[in-house]
């Protein structure tokens, strides 16, 4: 049984880390692999995130304690203001309460008989035992692997919705949904494989549903419910892992009611294509094969960031929390699969900007499909000349108003300056306003050399004068340049590189994805994604299928009608 919740509850805190609950609980009656039989959690009170700490003795609870604050204030910028406990001796130690005076804390104590205002840790414990009873009675490890069931609930119970808070306490936490890959099955368990790419950790889970008639958008999420009971728990009681049978009614499981859009199936396909072999990290780069060219695409970034004067390293200002940033890698494919070139991107952790505060608008269009065929079609009719151009380290050609902070890059931090901060003056990739900024500056500049810009297509430009007709279009940092005067469009093209770090990739043969060839003597124009399809087919291993004709009656004709 479980008691309802204590009615007089204060409100929550209005920030992160503002109040912090805390409770032990063990022994357990079975230690955990590694001899643990306590635990310790930490809820943050704003979002209700919480961590969990497995322990030998109720003696580590002050450094244990310790290195929950490191971390969460060194990730979240924010700084623990109080932490409210229940009276045990672990909390009332000289050493502990001399230590958050030390560092401003606010120690908030239950007072003697009142265990309850102390319920969000004390109710948070009850909730994951009787999720790790739930999991360990499905499974055939023996009772020593409750440590594991019991972090997969703690990441389970920060990734569900509940009726405290208006998002997922990950959501709060991190400022972004969480996102999960689903990998295979158990062999002992009955569950589910899942890979967290944030973490890079492996987990089970049970309470899953697969959405198989459609791969759905990050706005499509179910929400569940999940009561945390209210049990008090005792620090010195026993607790068993056996099943045990619960008389009070179930959690309350709704769908959620908020307007979402899946996108069509076939998109499941592109996501699908997206898994290269790039390394994600650069420890993997310097364990790569091919670790050079990497490098060298890096110190390419690096060159090419110091000649745009992207920043300039400043002492890190009081109060101020940099973006974080990381290595972002990439091998760019050919028409046929080939390897064209190695990238390497400075990313921005944009996810923690926030909003008026470090950005302020940030949409940037695209050149629609339609008109990259509309314009393909017409330079066919008219057998323009159709050339191709990408503009090399684009996003850092932009400017940014706003005052931005980053560290400095793992492997080209400039010695006897490393406690210092790099103040952006430029974009770059990752950052909420970088596409945009990007957008705004090649907007000037083409319009500066007397393109209009389309009513109807923001990112396609002409230029008429007399018989000589020019359209440019822009695709991020992809440019097709069409016309019918090779010496004007050679013009145009030699005061673009006066502009811009301007890649000639000549005649446009592969652009977006979407493979060009031409027939001028015929005057015809056919676009395909053949490499796209058969590296599709090779993901899924029918690369080596045969070909077959679609399932009904060859070369039946089918009328409008």
């Amino acid at each position: 049984m479980t008691n309802k919740a204590f009615v007089g509850q204060s409100a929550i805190a209005n920030s992160l880390l503002d109040l912090v609950h805390t409770n032990v609980c063990g022994p357990l009656n079975t230690p955990a692999r590694g001899g643990f039989s306590y635990f310790i959690t930490f809820i943050d009170d704003h979002s209700r995130y919480g961590y969990i700490y497995l322990m030998r003795y109720k003696s580590e609870t002050f450094g244990r304690f310790k290195e929950y604050r490191l971390e969460v204030e060194n990730q979240t910028g924010h700084k623990i203001k109080a932490l409210r406990s229940d009276r045990g001796g672990e909390y009332l130690s000289g050493e502990f309460i001399d230590y958050l005076k030390e560092n401003g804390i606010l120690s908030q104590w239950t007072p003697p008989g009142k265990p309850q205002l102390n319920e969000v840790a004390e109710r948070r414990n009850q909730t994951l035992l009787d999720m790790v009873r739930s999991m360990m009675s499905f499974t055939e490890f023996p009772p020593s692997f409750w440590g594991y069931a019991l972090e997969t609930a703690a990441k389970l119970l920060n990734i569900a919705s509940s009726k405290t808070v208006p998002q997922t306490p990950y959501e709060i936490w991190h400022g972004k949904p969480a996102s999960y890959k689903f990998i295979g099955y158990p062999k002992k368990t009955a569950g589910y494989y899942f890979y967290d790419p944030s973490e890079q950790k492996v987990f089970v889970s049970r309470n899953t549903v697969f959405l198989e008639k459609g791969f759905p958008s990050d706005s499509r999420r179910d929400e569940v419910l999940l009561e945390e009971s209210s049990e008090e728990l005792r620090h010195d009681s026993t607790t068993s892992f056996e099943p045990q049978v619960l008389t009070d009614s179930v959690p309350v499981l709704r769908r959620s009611t908020r307007e979402s859009r899946a996108l069509e199936s076939y998109r499941f396909v592109g996501f699908s294509c997206q898994l290269d072999n790039d390394p994600k990290t650069y420890g993997e780069v310097i364990s790569n094969i091919d670790s050079d060219k990497w490098l060298e695409a890096m110190k390419f970034k690096m060159d090419s960031i110091g000649s745009n004067q992207v920043w300039t390293l400043v002492d890190p200002p009081k109060g101020v929390r940099p973006v974080g940033c990381k290595w972002a890698y990439k091998r760019k494919l050919g028409a046929h699969g080939e390897v064209r070139a190695f990238k390497a991107r400075l990313v921005a952790k944009g996810y923690t900007q926030q909003p008026e505060v470090d950005f302020e608008e940030t949409y940037s269009p695209v050149a629609m499909a339609k008109s990259i065929r509309l314009l393909l079609s017409i330079a066919a009719w008219w057998d323009f000349e159709i050339w191709q151009m990408n503009v090399k380290t684009a996003f850092l050609n932009g400017f940014i108003e706003e005052e931005i902070y980053t560290d400095q890059r793992e492997g080209f931090t400039t010695i006897g300056e490393e406690q210092k901060v790099c103040r952006l003056q430029r974009s770059i990739y990752g950052l909420k306003q970088a596409s945009r900024s990007w957008n705004t500056r090649f907007d000037e500049v083409i319009r500066g050399y007397n393109f209009i810009k389309n009513e109807n297509d923001p990112c396609v430009f002409k230029k008429i004068s007399g018989s000589s007709v020019k359209y440019l279009v822009l695709y991020v940092n992809d440019i097709l340049l069409i016309g019918n005067d090779v010496k004007v469009l050679g013009d145009i093209k030699s005061w673009l590189s006066t502009q811009f770090p301007i890649k000639d990739m000549g005649k446009a043969s592969y652009f977006v994805g979407i493979k060009i060839y031409r027939d001028r003597s015929r005057r015809m124009l056919g676009l395909t994604q053949s490499s796209y399809i058969e590296k599709v087919l090779k993901i899924f291993k029918m690369d080596n299928s045969k070909r077959r004709f679609l399932p009904m009656m060859h070369g039946i004709k089918l009328s409008k009608k």
